[in-house]
């Protein structure tokens, strides 16, 4: 069994090299596919001197063929050299490891928040009779049907302006301070995926139910508990794990708007300023980085399914 797993985590490691290798073609060719001089595109989308053209062809070599500048970019990015930002006159390695810290602290305090509501709603609305389920259905739409610039709107009104709970703006410091701070953008930020991931741990843990093995302990005389506890939770974690780890891969991207709305001071706040600065190289550093954590995430969710089921491991999927 160890020698099937270490193949299985080695095609998934291949798998994300080349899903990666990939992506980073794609990112780093889009600034040669668009229209206009790519220099004057990494300069901010102006219209330099020729001086400053000149020296913005010479520090990112545009007059080398294509295929040495993107391999001599992929290199810096592999040792974390960034470049430059032609916007903020700074590093751009800098700008993202200021900002970083914030980032993954919200995506973690959301994810908790995701997995323990919708975890919670998903059993109470499987095992909670007719009362459960119509709660878990009734605010599991209601959450999927809000966007989260609409959640994020409805939680200031009501969180920061009405009841003065909460602050609206800023990251905090310290733990206590980001907790105080990021409570709101982490609630808008996992609203949606809880509604998700209650569904789908719902249906998971009801068609358990329903299976042979839990009819054969109930006529034997087993008690309900210890039916969830040693067969349903168990062969229910699979798929719940499957969209667990898929839903916080795709919190990453979520960080955009969230971090936008409550003035959050992190990557998906900067990747929107870059943008609308036209900051090329701050945009496509952190597009990269993006693509990068949603793949290992959905990689490392591969093989904590492949560890819980044995099966894949034998068919490789």
């Amino acid at each position: 069994m160890a020698g099937l797993l270490t193949r299985f985590v080695a095609r998934r490691l291949a798998a994300l090299f080349v899903t990666l290798l990939a992506a980073s073609v794609v990112i780093y060719g889009a600034l040669h596919l668009g229209p206009g001089d790519p220099a004057a595109l990494l300069a901010g989308g102006r219209s330099p001197d020729p001086e400053v053209l000149a020296a913005v062809r010479a520090q990112y070599h545009l007059d080398d063929p294509f295929w040495t500048r993107y391999g001599r970019w992929l290199s810096d990015v592999a040792g974390w050299r960034l470049g430059r930002s032609m916007t903020f006159g700074t590093d751009v390695a800098g700008l993202i490891s200021a900002r970083l810290g914030n980032t993954l602290f919200l995506v973690g305090y959301a994810a908790v928040l995701i997995l323990v509501i919708g975890i919670g709603f998903g059993l109470l609305g499987a095992l909670g009779g007719r009362v459960g389920a119509t709660i878990t259905t009734v605010s599991s739409g209601v959450l999927m049907a809000v966007p989260a610039f609409i959640a994020a709107i409805v939680l200031i009104w009501l969180f920061a302006t009405r009841l003065n709970w909460l602050p609206v703006f800023g990251s905090g410091t310290g733990f206590t301070g980001r907790i105080e701070h990021l409570t709101l953008p982490a609630l808008a930020l996992a609203g949606s995926y809880i509604a998700y991931l209650s569904r789908i741990t719902r249906s998971a843990v009801a068609t358990e139910l329903r299976s042979e093995r839990v009819e054969t302990a109930r006529s034997r005389g087993v008690r309900m508990p210890a039916i969830v506890r040693r067969h349903v939770l168990r062969n229910a974690a699979a798929p719940v794990l499957t969209v667990s780890g898929l839903t916080v891969a795709g919190l990453i991207a979520g960080t955009v708007v969230v971090e936008q709305a409550f003035g959050v001071s992190g990557v998906g706040s900067l990747l929107v300023l870059a943008a609308q600065k036209q900051d090329f190289v701050v945009v496509q550093n952190i597009s990269l980085l993006m693509v990068a954590a949603f793949c290992v995430a959905n990689t490392l969710v591969d093989v904590l399914n492949a560890v819980l089921d044995k099966r894949l491991l034998r068919t490789g999927r």
